[in-house]
């Protein structure tokens, strides 16, 4: 089986309020996945259940972003997600609290069945 890299998305999502790392991160797959509309894999004789999703996240904490979460929002095929250091946190002025902004690059990839 050989993977073929077919589409990439990059994404950005903020949370706003609360610095929840996650929700940044799930804004930032949403945003992505809603730049395309895939149709080209009925010419590969495949389906989009059939895609494999490789998702990396850039987020300032790393380990606050529950990547299991993130994968759950894909509405087809399966995923994978490995997160970085990335993205932006931006404190308030009384430092008690931030907006988080985060990156998202999705592959999209498809077996080519050799």
């Amino acid at each position: 089986m050989a993977l073929v890299r077919c589409i990439m998305e990059m994404g950005m999502g903020v949370d706003v309020h609360g610095r929840d790392y996650t929700n940044g991160a799930k804004r930032a797959v949403f945003d992505a996945l809603h730049h395309s509309s895939l149709g080209f894999q009925r010419l590969i004789g495949k389906t989009a259940d059939d895609m494999q999703v490789e998702i990396t996240i850039g987020s300032p904490q790393p380990s606050q972003v529950d990547t299991a979460a993130v994968v759950a929002t894909l509405p087809h095929g399966t995923g994978s997600c490995k997160v970085v250091v990335g993205g932006l946190e931006i404190p308030n002025e009384a430092g008690d609290d931030a907006m988080v902004i985060t990156n998202a690059a999705v592959i999209v990839l498809f077996d080519d069945g050799k």
